[in-house]
């Protein structure tokens, strides 16, 4: 087993701040941890470096701590609070025009990711730093918004390849984000994978609906956004693009809907999305370094999957965020292609990323002309290399 580096007080602090609630004696231990504190620079640098400046800057003022906290540190931790709230504000503003046209269709939005979070558990408080807004479309609605959004003044980013966009549906995170006035919008269409998941559909229609302004939404029921979560975070982990805001998310979920979440079919489902392994090692790490309690029976589910190395391994990303990554390119690749139901779209994913446009090959070589893009396009079979 690898060395468990120490955990700085700056990097104790952070982990206590990243939640909403307080006990008393998480209190007085924030407390010791402020008055502990050597470095403020390394603190602030952290919490950019994690997304979570915005929540430590509101949490240590509600506590009666940043005062304790040096004057320019606490003034940089206040305007990345100011430009959360605004940035957020403008995001509710964008989320609403687009439920008005989504609305007027009868098309089903349901709110992903930070918007989600930020309305259902945050409170629209500007805590929940975000750069889009994600949400869900039943399948057979999505080439009819996407159409809507094009009409009114949307812009959609390129497919990446031409054999994609048969499979468009079926391969990636999400659909082409759609851009407008420095917004930008995700559509997904399926979140779990696999051939015969029916977990997309209950997460669907087990959403709540909700007011935004003047226009209706749908929030993800509690246990399914958890285990959606939890793929999402490994999913950035094994990309090396993860933040301490991922698993904030996970914290504060549980904060609100523990018995909605923490329950006997949370397992069910996990073993359904082939997700058993990842969600024990992350809620080891809400046990052991959060102070998170569950039930005997989770304990033993923590242990059957028990891996020596996932403390270690945050601890590591905790510390350096962009310098962590624990699969290579390989797993990665394996796992996208895993994900995409059908041999065929299977074969037409691998062969869209080895014949890419000549404009995305432009971009990602930063080549000036098309001959020398060309150049670059033996180097993309090298990728057939990672599914030997």
């Amino acid at each position: 087993m690898k060395e468990v580096p120490a955990i700085r007080n700056e990097e104790k602090l952070l982990l206590e701040l990243c939640r909403l609630t307080f006990s008393n004696s998480q209190t007085v231990k924030i407390g010791a941890l402020v008055k502990s504190v050597s470095d403020w620079d390394y603190f602030a640098f952290l919490a950019n470096e994690h997304g979570i400046v915005a929540l430590l800057s509101h949490n240590l003022e509600k506590l009666g701590f940043l005062t304790a906290v040096p004057e320019k540190v606490a003034a940089t931790l206040n305007n990345g609070l100011m430009l959360s709230i605004s940035r957020n504000s403008f995001h509710i503003s964008v989320i609403t025009e687009i439920l008005r046209m989504l609305n007027e269709e009868n098309i089903k939005p349901v709110l992903l990711k930070g918007m989600a979070l930020e309305l259902s558990v945050f409170g629209n408080t500007g805590l929940r730093q975000m750069t889009d807004i994600d949400f869900l479309l039943d399948r057979r609605n999505y080439k009819r918004a996407t159409k809507i959004f094009i009409e009114n003044g949307y812009v959609s980013l390129p497919v990446k390849s031409l054999f994609h966009k048969p499979i468009i549906a079926y391969s990636g995170k999400h659909l082409p984000s759609l851009l407008k006035d420095g917004a930008s919008i995700d559509i997904h269409l399926e979140l779990f994978g696999g051939k015969r998941n029916t977990l997309t559909k209950l997460f669907y229609d087990n959403s709540t609906k909700i007011r935004i302004n003047d226009q209706f939404a749908n929030i993800p029921p509690p246990q399914l956004f958890f285990l959606y979560l939890i793929k999402h975070l490994y999913s950035h982990e094994i990309n090396n693009e993860s933040q301490l805001r991922l698993y904030t998310d996970l914290v504060v979920l549980i904060e609100k809907y523990c018995d909605d979440i923490i329950n006997y079919d949370l397992l069910d489902y996990t073993a359904e999305a082939g997700l058993s392994q990842v969600l024990a090692q992350r809620l080891e790490i809400l046990r052991d370094l959060w102070g998170m309690t569950f039930p005997d029976w989770i304990d033993d589910f923590i242990n059957k999957w028990h891996n020596p190395d996932s403390i270690n391994e945050f601890v590591h990303f905790l510390k350096s965020p962009k310098n962590s990554s624990v699969s290579g390119n390989a797993f990665v690749y394996k796992k996208t292609i895993h994900e995409i139901p059908g041999l065929h779209r299977k074969i037409l994913f691998v062969l869209g990323d080895i014949f890419p446009t000549l404009t995305f090959m432009k971009n990602r070589y930063g080549c000036r002309s098309k001959f020398g893009a060309l150049l670059y396009y033996p180097h993309r079979l090298g990728k057939l290399l990672w599914l030997i």
